[in-house]
Order: structure tokens, then C-alpha cells, then sequence
């Protein structure tokens, strides 16, 4: 859409977009922007949209805002004009997401309402109507009711599976056509589908603003394609130039069983896995067109879908990833109780700019610079007792920045050239720090310290015999690290 063609009641007023941290807002922003709008993004934590290119634009206002909070949100809406719904809690509230998404979504109709938003646009869930809804789209349906509950009127798109590099859907798809040649699955395969390309979503969440007749409107969107799950997996096997899959559809698997497979195999947390696995077994197709008459563009199919996403992630053009919203856990509490610390230094004959490069490549398919087999042990362990593992891998393999995912990692701490700081979301008996620091050995002889320290602070007796268990490791672990990452610095570029 060309500037000109911007409605003229949002020439001066912002689009409000909450989620921007996240998978489908951190690629609605952009796109927006160059649709001519100027948007306000709310985050929790601002720190965590720095890194994106769009965040120093002069027309992108990033607010500090929690959605759970009424009167900060009124005047965060204050001013707008859309404002986009773009929140969920599956990767935050464990099984309660559902009651925290329906209390989230009346607080912003009752905010829209204080603060005289013009329409709200909301992205949800393709399925049918009526009774026999997953809880997941049962969900989505109560979030839409939420929103349309107060005075201002709300566009809703309801989509299936989203194919784009780094989706939930389109992870989960890839890690299990590639890793089985033969899969025991669940009745679903045989479920109808209609994924869409996130390009295609993109499109309708954009032009939606400068289309009147979708104000107030539900539209069901979807690709060119309509298929059973078994025949997508057999598409996404000849992407990858891979062999037909062999699928065995039985009926013992529940979608609790289901969901714990897709941890296992996947990058995808349980968590996330059961309320999709549930949502698999609902047909969702769409029941009528009137998205692309009255927003027309080409669909793609769900072999371009697919061919686009597998490109970007091989071409490492990956704008956001499913993790990209992870929480982010409160400063841990070191004071008060035991911390026990592993604390180490070297010398590097090189700046501090080339050693916190070696640093910044921690993870992901680096490793972790020495005994990698043994980061793989402690990522499937990991993987076995319910948490990320090591393939949540990360979305850009030279650059991190605050909130970022590395592996089973999050980003808690960084400062250009001088620090970083890694907080462990595996599953540990307490709580666990990684950080790096790096200065000037000598100032002006090329050369600098890195300083590495652990810490980890113990709950109760299983936290102590972790710590006891472990400690005997740590010099091949962290102490191979240390050299690692001292030889990747002085290594010639």
C-alpha cells in the first residue's frame, strides 16, 4: 500500500500494537511503517525491541505497559486510532492461560473504551463454530468475545496454521518430517487444513486499516491450499528433498501424549505443543472468501509457503521466532541464602570488540566452544524432564540482545563490547547466571580480560546435590569454554 494511501484518520494519529516483541507483531511493525502509519508498540520490557532495525525509526514510540493494568494502558491508548490485539499467554500462564487471556482481553475493551480507540484488530484461530472446540480455539473464541465486548468495534482475522520461517506451526512440521522417516500419529493427519503464508497474514492485518467495510467484521483467512495434515507433512518432506514419510494414524494417542512427542522431537515447548496438538484435531478451513474480495492478493501455496520459509531460515533471514516473547523473569534474588560461584579470568590477546564477538556467538550451531557432547547430554536431560533443550538453538547466530533465546538461555544483561549476561531457563533445582565481562587489559596494547562467572543459588537439598553433582564437570565445561572463546578472539578474522 502506498503512503498516499494511508486512511486519512490515521495520518496523525499512531496505530497501537501490543505484542511487538512477538512472532506476528515484531513483523506487522515494519510493515506498517512502510504502509505510512506511525505506530506506539507497548512492551513490558522496552529493552527487548532495541535490537530490532525498526525501533530507531522517529516514527515508532515504544511504551513501557502491561496489559493487565488498566489505568497505563488507558493512557498508553490515549491519542491512537487501531490499535492491534496481538497478545496470548500460552508460553506464560502454563495450563491457566485461558481465564488469564479472556481477564487480559476485557481490560483492553474496557481501556479501548476509556481511551475512544476507533477499532481494535485482532488475530485468532480458524476452526468451526459451536460446541467441540479444542480449549485452544475455544479460547481464541472467548478473547474475541472479550474484545467485543465493549463499544469499540473489532476486525477479527481467524487463521490456521501460519508457514513462516521460525512459527510454532511451521517448527513443528519441520523437526518431525525431518527427524522420522516413519511417524505413529494421532487420528488428526486425516484433518483438513487451510495454512496461510505470514506474508499473506501480513497483507490483511496491514490493508485492513484502509478498508471501511472490514471495521466491525470476522473473516476467516487462508491459503491457496486445503489439506489433510498427512499430506502437508508429505509436501514439506519434498521441500527438504527428502523421502516420502511413512504415517500411521492410530487412535490411543491423546493430545497430552501427543504434546509430550513434540516436545521431545521439536524445539516446541509442551507447554505450547498440547493446546496445538488439541487444536489439530478440529477441521479449519474457511467457510467463505470475502477476506481476499474485499482485500485482494495472490495466496500462496502451501509449497511456496513452505519453499519461502525453508529460504529464509536457510539464508539465517529470520525476522522473529516463536520464543521472540518469552518472559522476562525479575532480577534473581542473590542476596540471602547460599550462592555458590564458579569464577574464572583469562588474558586475551585481542580487543575487547573482537572477544566480545566470540563471546556474542555462544550457542545455537557454535556450541559452546568445548565438550559440546556434553551440553547435548544436559539439553536432552533437559528436553526429558519438560524443558527448552538445546534446540530452541537462536534466531541470529552473530548478534544477541536483551531477551533474546540462546539455546536454553535467555538474555538478562548486555552492553556493546563489554558484557553479557545469561539467565538458564532449564529445568534446575534453583536458579542459575551466566555472564561474561571484558575490559581493556592495558589500555591501547590490544589486549583484554575476560572475566566468566557462574552462579547458581540452590533450592533446598536437590538444589545442594545438583550443584555437588555437577561441580566435578565444570572444568571441561566452563573452563574449555574460557579457552574456546579466548582462541576464537585471537584467531585471525
Amino acid at each position: 500500500m502506498a503512503n498516499a494511501a494511508v486512511d486519512a484518520r490515521y495520518e496523525t494519529k499512531p496505530v497501537l500494537v501490543t505484542g511487538a516483541s512477538g512472532y506476528i507483531g515484531g513483523r506487522l511493525v515494519p510493515r506498517l511503517l512502510a504502509a505510512g502509519y506511525r505506530v506506539r508498540c507497548l512492551a513490558r520490557e522496552p529493552r527487548k525491541l532495541d535490537s530490532r532495525p525498526w525501533a530507531a525509526d522517529p516514527r515508532v514510540d515504544v511504551v513501557r505497559c502491561d496489559v493487565s493494568d488498566r489505568q497505563p494502558l488507558v493512557d498508553a491508548m490515549r491519542g491512537c486510532g487501531a490499535a492491534y490485539y496481538l497478545v496470548h499467554s500460552m508460553m506464560v500462564a502454563g495450563p491457566a492461560y485461558r481465564e488469564r487471556d479472556r481477564m487480559l482481553a476485557t481490560t483492553f475493551a474496557q481501556a479501548a473504551d476509556a481511551a475512544r480507540l476507533e477499532r481494535i484488530v485482532y488475530l485468532g484461530g480458524l476452526g468451526e463454530t459451536g460446541e467441540g472446540l479444542s480449549e485452544h480455539l475455544a479460547s481464541r473464541r472467548e478473547v474475541e468475545e472479550a474484545l467485543g465486548s465493549g463499544s469499540v468495534p473489532v476486525t477479527v482475522f481467524r487463521a490456521a496454521m501460519i508457514i513462516g520461517s521460525g512459527s510454532a506451526s511451521f517448527e513443528i512440521l519441520r523437526f518431525l518430517v525431518e527427524r522420522l522417516p516413519v511417524m505413529v500419529t494421532p487420528r488428526w493427519v486425516s484433518t483438513e487444513a487451510q495454512p496461510i503464508a505470514i506474508g499473506n497474514v501480513l497483507h490483511y492485518l496491514v490493508v485492513c486499516l484502509d478498508c471501511s467495510a472490514s471495521v466491525g467484521r470476522t473473516f476467516d483467512i487462508g491459503g491457496a491450499d486445503v489439506m489433510t495434515y498427512r499430506e502437508i507433512m508429505q509436501v514439506m518432506a519434498a521441500a527438504l528433498g527428502l523421502r516420502k514419510r511413512f504415517i500411521i494414524p492410530v487412535p490411543v494417542l491423546t493430545p497430552r501424549l501427543s504434546s509430550l512427542w513434540i516436545h521431545l522431537v521439536t524445539p516446541i515447548s509442551h507447554r505450547i505443543a498440547r493446546p496445538l496438538a488439541e487444536g489439530l484435531r478440529n477441521r479449519v478451513v474457511c467457510r467463505d472468501d470475502s477476506a481476499r474480495h474485499l482485500m485482494p492478493q495472490r495466496l500462496l501455496t502451501i509449497r511456496e509457503a513452505i519453499d519461502d520459509a525453508l529460504g529464509n531460515t536457510q539464508a539465517r533471514d529470520v525476522e522473529t521466532v516463536w520464543f521472540d516473547a518469552g518472559p522476562m523473569p525479575g532480577d534473581p534474588d542473590w542476596s540471602g541464602g547460599k550462592v555458590f560461584v564458579d569464577h574464572r579470568s583469562t588474558k586475551v590477546n585481542a580487543p575487547p570488540k573482537a572477544v566480545y564477538r566470540a563471546v556474542s556467538r555462544i550457542g545455537g550451531d557454535q556450541g559452546y566452544y568445548a565438550s559440546d557432547w556434553l551440553w547435548h547430554v544436559r539439553g536432552w536431560l533437559d528436553r526429558l524432564v519438560g524443558g527448552p533443550g538445546l534446540r530452541r538453538g537462536r534466531r541470529d547466530p552473530e548478534q544477541v540482545s536483551y531477551g533474546a533465546a540462546l539455546d536454553f538461555w535467555r538474555v538478562t544483561a548486555v552492553e556493546s563490547d563489554r558484557r553479557l549476561e545469561l539467565r538458564a531457563e532449564m529445568r534446575l533445582p534453583g536458579e542459575a547466571l551466566l555472564s561474561f565481562e571484558i575490559s581493556s587489559a592495558e589500555h591501547g596494547s590490544g589486549t583484554s580480560e575476560l572475566i566468566q562467572t557462574a552462579r547458581f543459588k540452590p533450592k533446598g537439598l536437590m538444589g545442594l546435590a545438583y550443584w555437588f553433582a555437577v561441580m566435578p564437570l565444570h572444568g571441561l565445561v566452563f573452563g574449555g569454554m574460557l579457552r574456546g572463546i579466548r582462541q576464537a578472539a585471537e584467531r585471525p578474522a
